[in-house]
C-alpha cells in the first residue's frame, strides 16, 4: 500500500510539477516562480517575490508540493478502502474519473477551502487557465500512477544446498609410499 500512494504522488507531483515549471514560464515569464510561491508556508514575505531557480524557495516549493500530493494519494487510497478488499481492480476509465474527482476536490480545497495562508501560492502567479491544467496535469499523473504496477521482481535463483559430504572434514591424505 505504501509504494502504491507514493507511486500516484509522485506521478502527481511530476506531472502537474511540470505543468506548474511551463505554464510559469508562459504566464510569469519564469518556470520557477510557481514553485517558488509554494515556498510561502515557510517564507510568507519573500515567496512570492523570488523569480528563478533557488534552494530556499524552489527545492522548498517542490518538495511541499510533493508532500501535497501525497495527502491527496493518501486520501485517493481511502476509495480502496470504500470498495473493500474483495473488489475488483478498478478499470482505466473508473481510476481516471476518480483521480478526476479527486483532483477537482483538492483545487476546490487548495483554491477556496482553505484560508490564504494554507493555499499553495501559485495561484497568485498563474492564470486561470494555467491553474485548470496543473490540476488536470495531477489528476492525470495521479492515475496513471495507479495504472502503472510496480515491475515485478525477478525472482531469486534457488539456492543450492551442499550435500553433507561436501561438507565433511577432510581426511588427513594417506602417508606417502616409499619407493623401494
Amino acid at each position: 500500500m505504501p509504494q502504491r500512494i507514493l507511486q500516484r504522488a509522485a506521478g502527481g507531483a511530476l506531472l502537474s510539477g511540470l505543468l506548474l515549471v511551463l505554464r510559469g514560464r508562459r504566464d510569469d515569464g519564469d518556470g520557477a516562480v510557481p514553485l517558488n510561491a509554494i515556498s510561502h508556508w515557510l517564507w510568507p514575505r519573500s515567496a512570492f517575490r523570488a523569480r528563478g531557480f533557488s534552494a530556499r524557495h524552489t527545492v522548498t516549493g517542490a518538495l511541499i508540493h510533493f508532500g501535497a500530493s501525497c495527502f491527496w494519494s493518501l486520501v485517493f487510497e481511502g476509495r480502496r478502502l470504500l470498495r473493500g478488499a474483495q473488489a475488483p481492480e478498478p478499470r482505466p476509465q473508473e481510476v481516471l474519473r476518480d483521480a478526476l474527482a479527486l483532483s477537482a476536490l483538492a483545487a476546490w480545497v487548495d483554491l477556496k477551502g482553505v484560508p490564504p495562508a494554507l493555499s499553495p501560492g501559485f495561484e497568485r502567479r498563474l492564470r486561470a487557465d494555467s491553474l485548470c491544467l496543473v490540476y488536470l496535469g495531477f489528476a492525470v499523473g495521479l492515475a496513471l500512477g495507479e495504472l502503472c504496477k510496480a515491475a515485478p521482481r525477478a525472482p531469486r535463483p534457488a539456492r543450492l544446498v551442499p550435500s553433507p559430504a561436501q561438507h565433511a572434514p577432510l581426511a588427513a591424505a594417506p602417508p606417502a609410499r616409499r619407493a623401494a
